[in-house]
């Protein structure tokens, strides 16, 4: 489990599908999903399958994001902001960061980054699918540049 505080205190990566692909998310200290912060146990072994995976896609930066963080940061994203999700596109995730920093009951994202091969639920073991499905987004991913809550 998850505590509040680590939640309030911890950049925690997370995942989620909407049912056909898969999402990898920066909480950015922000409150996880029930699904994510009741099991710390199930979202390492996500962790950890996910970041071994090899790289199968190359990346779309999303077209917005620039205006997007000059407008939170002053600042548009640099090769140290883009590096992680890059990495992870590189696997097939869609990519998304915490939107509002300061504020831990904000479910907002923003999409940093999509794969142009996306990894699919159908290329996962049972033990991590069975996993993966606790988190679902409601709304295809593919056409997604914000999201909110998750379940």
């Amino acid at each position: 489990m998850y505590t509040e505080i680590e939640q309030q205190t911890l950049d925690i990566d997370w995942f989620f599908t909407d049912g056909k692909y898969v999402g990898f998310t920066a909480s950015g200290a922000g409150k996880l999903p029930e699904s994510v912060a009741r099991s710390s146990e199930n979202n390492e072994t996500l962790v950890s399958y996910f970041r071994n995976l090899p790289e199968i896609s190359e990346v779309i930066v999303n077209a917005k994001l620039n205006d997007l963080l000059i407008e939170i940061f002053r600042t548009g994203p640099d090769e140290r902001y883009l590096q992680d999700f890059v990495s992870m596109t590189k696997k097939g995730f869609y990519c998304f960061d915490k939107t509002n920093l300061n504020n831990f009951l904000d479910y907002d994202y923003h999409l940093v980054t999509s794969p142009v091969n996306p990894l699919t639920i159908d290329d996962l073991p049972q033990d991590i699918l069975n996993i993966i499905m606790q988190t679902k987004y409601p709304e295809g991913m593919n056409n997604v540049i914000n999201i909110g809550a998750i379940n």
